[in-house]
């Protein structure tokens, strides 16, 4: 996969494989990069490590090096064999109790997903359980730093926007557990989530048609310079 962000690819290892993101280096005109790809590394890794021990989480891999060299701008977790949640999916009836209860773990450890919104985040394992992935902007709030009153208020919002993302979910592949699962009454768009559309909706579709205008993709608005571009879902 290739995107705004990183370039990300599978790895076949002696005991399993790996996928690994290359987070993006590259200046922007006279603007550097570096630094944001070694932050967001670094965030993505440290979910990992934190959330180790959490079912349904892949298990990270700790430091990337490339021919014995620390990349910072790079982390991995380890290859979940399965595919990613699908629009018309059939799910089984313990699928997304145990989602919410992973969800609601990634909670209590001071975390929100807040990527939540895309399916293809969601693993549907071989062995037909969830699993999450990509913590690349994930909100991570620790009680200990001097700006926790106003980050536990951020964290919340962004943990209510996660059960209103799994609600959307849950509404489209298994009604029958909006109710049982508490989510019924969350099955609304916060207000927050509207103000953020009328914003990144205008700037996806001026950015869609940018790259289209420098043949950066094609009228469909698809990638147009990649052998195997991944077309988004």
């Amino acid at each position: 996969k290739h995107d705004s962000w990183a370039a990300t690819a599978m790895y076949s290892g002696p005991r399993f494989g790996v996928v690994c993101k290359f987070n993006r280096k590259q200046p922007i005109g006279l603007i550097s990069t570096s630094w944001l790809g070694r932050f967001l590394a670094h965030r993505e890794g440290f979910a990992y490590t934190r959330l180790a021990d959490v079912s349904g989480i892949i298990r990270g891999c700790g430091p990337v090096r490339v021919a014995g060299m620390h990349w910072p701008n790079a982390v991995a977790h380890e290859f979940m064999p399965g595919h990613p949640l699908g629009a018309s999916e059939q799910v089984n009836d313990a699928f997304f109790p145990e989602l919410l209860r992973t969800l609601q773990a990634v909670h209590a450890r001071g975390f929100a997903y807040v990527d939540l919104h895309k399916r293809e985040n969601i693993v549907v394992g071989e062995d037909g359980k969830p699993y999450l992935i990509d913590f690349q902007i994930c909100y991570f709030a620790s009680q200990r730093s001097l700006f926790w009153p106003i980050s536990r208020q951020v964290l919340r919002l962004l943990q209510k926007s996660d059960l209103y993302h799994l609600s959307k979910h849950v509404k489209r592949l298994r009604p029958d557990q909006l109710e049982s699962l508490g989510l019924a009454d969350i099955n609304k768009r916060p207000w927050w989530i509207r103000a953020h559309r009328l914003v990144a909706v205008p700037f996806r579709e001026g950015r869609r048609r940018l790259l289209t205008l420098l043949g950066v993709r094609g009228k469909s608005g698809r990638s147009a310079t990649e052998t195997f571009a991944e077309h988004a879902f």
